[in-house]
């Protein structure tokens, strides 16, 4: 038999590979058929169809299968009697965005799946999130951590991770915590890297952190684009470098940085926790690559069952994969979300006794492409509400989502260093950066931080010079006022000599109060006596590194640069000449006291006289007469104290030491008065002829400020006519302007700034004075360009040497003692004295109060305690009215009577009892030179001085002699009373003598 010819074993060949395409379909198809057999639900079970979105060609994709798998199987493990099941629907995006939107469309359309896990990257999960918001399919990503894929903006989109808004908090503690004011930011190109920056912003900015720079770099740039970005870098002062890139293209970044020399001493990179996360993941060569680095990653705590899935979680991806790397600290934190986002979603299910798939389907249209044929989801909201209220203690920690997205407990804060990742500090929202998860643990982060170049110590953020060079530092060049600043040429070289007041504070802040050298020389600027805001815009034109000299912080300048703390008082106002007068008012004897002085005086003379007389009425005579009497000697005696020519005599220790106060008052007061009014009769005042500023401008006046100064700006806001302003530039001009006056071509006044006005008035001291309202500025400060780390350095160092004599004695220096003139302090300068007012005495009138009121009331208090059953019987003897008018009515009637017991009536009353016969003697005498009526009738000398008494001691002599009689009686009539009935009681005792028994 022959052999075949080549046409018939080419037909063969045909047959026989399509036999065996044919074999491989039915092979397929079987497998398939198999698979979904085995995914099906056990009989008496709900199917919920779940898609899951993954880069299957990756090892991350492996692993996250590998996982979800094990949820899976754990979650029903846990719960065999759930009446739903969770059935996986597997798609490999391939890394690609179009995969991943492909994929979702196909899981919604043709498999109908009521919720789907993934995608893994932000940019893949946007589209899946509005495909899922639009099919009502719930989308949970455990990786998609971008802000801008927000669930406020995609209901069915639920996070299940942290978002990277964050860790903008951590980021920015960890530069307060080494007081870094300024940072460079690198981001990958990407929504995951641009995301961040808005949180980034404000963080850093409320830690009072600036942003030198935001460079984007794609994922994918070549290494000569990340050595461009590098190289810039390091023309930049700042050292501090915030990096939020990929876990992928880390490594790569970090090498370029190491071959550029950026991975040494002085430089801080702070990377976010897309390194932070999987840095346990990393291969030794990409870990030596970004030693020194400090990251960030949520924080897991590391209990039985993380240890036991972890575990479990290695052993079946070594039997699934053998190829696979395993690695010790295997799963990541990415792991465990994708773990936890897995039993969340059966949980949900389970909870909202999810039906079968059902779609409402579009009705017939036009639509030609898949995404307008996809139907609703019915069960899509129910399974979302309860996916929202899932909570459970899940391998990550607590699961709650909070407005569709992950809230991390805390943050942990990593050094990457050796082999690893080493813990060196913990961020909560509460404690700020601790070394511990303790509500007593150290503020920042342990010192045991390894920094790039194998540095223990922080690096300090920024170098003073990125080339090396020294700081070129611009000083004006004025032509007056040099004790600020002045700049001469030396004749032989014409090397410029910077001196002055504000040269020699910035000399000593640099070199005795900073903490690191820093190495500058000055340069004149010649053309800043037109303007200081050419000056200032040399700093933000990188002309000049730092500015000193006599610049004003204003608004304006600081939108262009940053300003140190002020070194000079602040404010400016307007000096102008002085006229003499001296004061020759009829009515000056009423200035030495303010209106109020005058009143509290009166009122406490009043007081005090009315302390007096209440104490003195019932014991003392000279106290007591008729109403008006003692209304006129409660005035005569408070005003008598006031020349110390008070002559009544006193008898109560109460109110004597009421008036050894009022006196000690009265004298100071006295004296005080005597003082001022003599200055005010004999000084003369020094009197501004302007006070206003609105008597300027009405007036039309000219007016004068400093060459080049921004107040010539100011005066033209306010209303001043240009044409009226004259600029000077020495304190000689303004004296000689001031002098000559408006009217001589001068000027009215001179507007400067107050360092300026007071080197003026230490100069010229007589003749002039400062007046008028002091406008706000900020004083003198050092310039330096926005965002520059010099700027908090100096600020502390001038504040530090304010603390100190350094500042005072170079004032001193420049300047002279300080407060010689007193025309220095402005407003009205007066050589006399001021007025006195009430409160310069509040302390005096306070403690004469205090003693004249304390006195009354004791007075008073024994006073009730002692008569208050004598009162009670003559109330009850009394006349009609209530028995509160009746007893009130007694006791002023007992307090108008003398008090009998008191010594000063005391004394002559118990003589007149124990000896009654010589009472009785003498009124015999009386009656019986009455009668006789001879004028030469002898009175015996002690008889004489008893007829000189008053008749109140007639009187009281009867009433002792008359049986019955009481000293009771004697309260009954007053003393005034007795007084016109004396000769009535005279009449009355003879007729009892002549007819009683002798």
């Amino acid at each position: 038999m022959g052999r075949p010819c080549s046409s018939c074993r080419f037909v063969f060949s045909l047959r026989l590979r399509r036999l065996v395409l044919a074999w491989c379909c039915v092979l397929a198809a079987s497998l398939q058929a198999t698979a979904q057999r085995d995914d099906a639900p056990p009989p008496g079970q709900v199917e919920v169809r779940v898609g899951v979105i993954l880069n299957l060609t990756s090892s991350i994709g492996q692993r996250r299968r590998v996982g979800i798998e094990m949820a899976l199987e754990d979650y029903y493990a846990a719960h065999p009697g759930s009446r739903t099941r969770v059935t996986p629907r597997f798609r490999d995006s391939g890394g690609q965005v179009v995969g991943a939107a492909s994929a979702a469309v196909d899981l919604i359309k043709n498999e109908q799946v009521q919720a789907i896990i993934g995608p893994a990257t932000s940019a893949e999960a946007d589209f899946a999130a509005y495909l899922g918001n639009s099919a009502h399919v719930p989308v949970l990503s455990s990786s998609a951590t971008s802000p801008d894929l927000s669930p406020a903006h995609t209901p069915f989109f639920v996070r299940t991770a942290a978002n990277d808004s964050f860790q903008a908090a951590p980021v920015a503690a960890v530069l307060a915590t080494f007081r870094w004011h300024a940072a460079v930011i690198v981001y990958e190109d990407s929504p995951y890297g641009s995301g961040i920056l808005p949180a980034l912003a404000d963080a850093l900015q409320g830690v009072g952190a600036r942003i030198m720079e935001r460079t984007a770099v794609p994922a994918d740039a070549s290494d000569d684009r990340i050595d461009a970005v590098l190289n810039r870098f390091m023309a930049m002062p700042t050292r501090v470098f915030i990096v939020h890139v990929n876990r992928f293209f880390a490594p790569r970044f970090f090498r370029r940085a190491r071959s550029a020399g950026m991975m040494s001493e002085d430089y801080a990179w702070i990377v976010t926790d897309g390194v932070g996360s999987v840095v346990d993941a990393l291969s030794p060569d990409e870990i030596n690559a970004m030693e020194g680095v400090v990251s960030l990653r949520p924080y897991v705590k590391m209990t039985d069952e993380v240890r036991n899935f972890s575990a479990r979680f290695r052993a079946r991806l070594r039997r699934v994969s053998p190829s696979a790397d395993v690695y010790a600290h295997d799963p990541t934190i990415l792991m465990l979300w994708s773990y936890d986002t897995v039993w969340a979603i059966a949980t949900a299910a389970e909870a909202a006794g999810v039906s079968s798939p059902a779609f409402q389907m579009p009705k017939q249209s036009s639509a030609l492409t898949d995404l307008g044929r996809l139907g609703v989801s019915t069960t899509g909201a129910a399974l979302l509400k309860a996916v929202h209220e899932t909570t459970f203690r899940g391998l990550a920690g607590n699961f709650t989502l909070v407005d569709g997205q992950l809230q991390p407990p805390a943050y942990e804060v990593v050094n990457v260093i050796g082999k690893g990742a080493r813990p060196v500090g913990f961020w909560t929202p509460e404690a700020g950066i601790s070394q511990a998860l303790d509500a007593n643990a150290a503020k920042g982060l342990k010192p045991s931080v390894i920094w790039p170049g194998d540095a223990t110590s922080p690096p300090r953020g920024w170098v003073v010079s990125a080339n090396g060079h020294k700081l070129r530092v611009a000083v004006p060049v004025k032509r007056g006022f040099k004790e600020f600043v002045g700049v001469q040429r030396d004749s032989a070289n014409g090397a410029a000599n910077v001196s002055g007041y504000c040269v020699e504070v910035f000399d000593a802040v640099i070199r005795k109060f900073m903490p690191y050298p820093v190495s500058y020389q000055y340069v004149p600027y010649e053309d800043s006596s037109e303007s200081y805001d050419e000056l200032v815009s040399q700093v933000a034109e990188q002309k000049a590194d730092v500015v000193v000299g006599d610049v004003t912080i204003t608004a304006s300048r600081m939108a262009a640069v940053d300003f140190s703390m002020p070194f000079t008082d602040s404010g400016w106002a307007m000096v102008v000449s002085v006229r003499r007068e001296t004061s020759t008012s009829m009515w000056i004897f009423l200035q030495p006291l303010t209106t109020s002085l005058w009143l509290a005086s009166l009122a406490f003379f009043c007081f005090t006289g009315f302390v007096v007389w209440a104490i003195e009425h019932r014991i003392n005579p000279e106290f007591r007469g008729t109403p008006w009497q003692q209304f006129g000697l409660i005035f005569y005696f408070a005003f008598s104290t006031l020349v110390f020519s008070h002559k009544e005599k006193l008898e109560s220790n109460l109110s004597r030491f009421v008036v050894i106060i009022w006196v000690f008052v009265v004298l100071i007061l006295t004296s005080s008065y005597t003082a001022s009014l003599t200055s005010m009769l004999t000084v003369q005042k020094l009197q501004p002829t302007v006070t206003d500023v609105r008597e300027l401008q009405r007036g039309g006046y000219h007016i004068g400020y400093q060459e080049g100064s921004f107040i010539k700006t100011s005066l033209h806001k306010m209303g001043f006519d240009m044409t009226k302003m004259k600029s000077y530039s020495t304190v000689e001009e303004y004296a000689d302007a001031l002098s000559r006056g408006p009217a001589n071509g001068g000027v009215a006044a001179v507007f400067d700034e107050i360092p300026y006005l007071k080197l003026f008035l230490s100069r010229y001291c007589d003749g002039y004075s400062m007046v008028g309202p002091v406008y706000k500025t900020d004083g003198f400060g050092f310039v330096f360009p926005l965002g520059s780390p010099l700027t908090p350095d100096v600020s502390r160092a001038v504040l530090t040497m304010a603390e100190r004599e350094e500042m005072a004695q170079i004032e001193k220096k420049w300047f002279g003692e300080p407060g010689a003139c007193p025309s220095e302090q402005g407003g009205s300068a007066a050589v006399g004295s001021s007025n006195l007012s009430f409160r310069s005495f509040g302390g005096l009138f306070l403690i004469t109060g205090v003693v004249s009121g304390l006195m009354l009331l004791i007075y008073l208090a024994t006073f009730f305690y002692r008569e208050h059953g004598e009162v009670g019987r003559a109330a009850e003897e009394g006349g009609s009215g209530s028995s509160s008018v009746r007893r009130l009515r007694a006791w002023l009637r007992h307090f108008d009577h003398k008090d009998l017991k008191c010594p000063t009536f005391k004394t002559w009353n118990e003589e007149s009892i124990r000896e009654g016969s010589q009472t009785r003697r003498w009124v015999d005498d009386t009656v019986r030179n009455g009668r006789s009526g001879g004028a030469n009738s002898a009175v015996p000398a002690g008889d004489e001085e008893a007829i000189s008494m008053s008749p109140f001691s007639i009187s009281a002599g009867s009433e002792m002699i008359n049986a019955g009689s009481s000293l009771a009686s004697e309260i009954e009539t007053s003393f005034e009373q007795r007084m016109q009935e004396a000769p009535h009681s005279l009449e009355m005792t003879t007729h009892f003598v002549e007819n009683g028994d002798a």
